[in-house]
């Protein structure tokens, strides 16, 4: 993981705040507390944590709320969350991981496994950050590579009037030595830049080809994210 990650904590116990804030920053973690959902709220828009730890059960705001309203806001969907709560019912993880945690902590807790957890959770954002900019990358190299074709056939297009042009000033007909000599200049340049064309068109549906290969052996974010979600429950 690089640099200084932050993280939110969130939770209506002073002594819980306290230690997560002392324990965390001595792991050189960039630690802020918020008391309640309301303020946790606030503090996820202003401070844009890479994580939150959130407990449930709060005054003023529960923490499924704060997670529907950051889910329902494409600003902050990304953010992940683990979830504290003293309910240990497989109904209420189900709920919470409908509504996008990423993790659920039953308490009483043990620091060591939480560490853990924020670590695998942040590595697992982590990848799937790089294959969403891995996919953009591809998306753009395909669309500049559909383009560039479409580029190509219009070149040949112009090359193939460009013969024809030249095949009426049929240099063998012409007694003219300056003409004969430009007619085979010109003959010969388009006999390069045909052959030119044709190479890279070459190389355009190699370079396709072997990205349909790897789109068909990679695995696409929804699948890795449903993967990663089977493997945290």
């Amino acid at each position: 993981m690089s640099g200084q990650k932050k993280i939110l904590i969130v939770d209506d116990e002073t002594i819980n705040l306290d230690f997560f804030e002392v324990m965390l920053s001595k792991l050189g973690f960039t630690v802020e507390k918020a008391e309640d959902g309301e303020e946790a709220l606030e503090k996820a828009k202003r401070f844009l944590p890479d994580i939150i730890l959130l407990d449930n059960v709060m005054p003023k705001m529960s923490g499924w709320e704060v997670t529907r309203i950051l889910k329902n806001d494409p600003r902050y969907r990304d953010i992940p969350i683990i979830m504290f709560s003293a309910l240990d019912d497989v109904k209420d993880k189900v709920e919470g991981f409908e509504l996008g945690v990423d993790d659920y902590i039953t308490k009483p807790f043990n620091f060591s496994e939480v560490l853990a957890r924020i670590r695998a959770v942040l590595r697992s954002r982590e990848l799937y950050t790089q294959i969403v900019m891995r996919e953009s990358r591809l998306s753009l190299a395909e669309e500049l590579s559909s383009d560039l074709k479409s580029s190509l056939q219009d070149f040949v297009k112009i090359i193939n009037e460009m013969d024809q042009s030249i095949d009426l000033l049929d240099g063998s007909k012409n007694d003219n030595k300056e003409q004969v000599k430009r007619f085979n200049e010109v003959s010969d340049k388009s006999r390069k830049v045909r052959k030119h064309v044709a190479e890279l068109d070459a190389r355009i549906e190699k370079t396709n080809a072997e990205w349909e290969k790897l789109k068909k052996n990679e695995i696409g974010l929804s699948v890795l994210e449903t993967q990663i979600r089977k493997n945290i429950v």
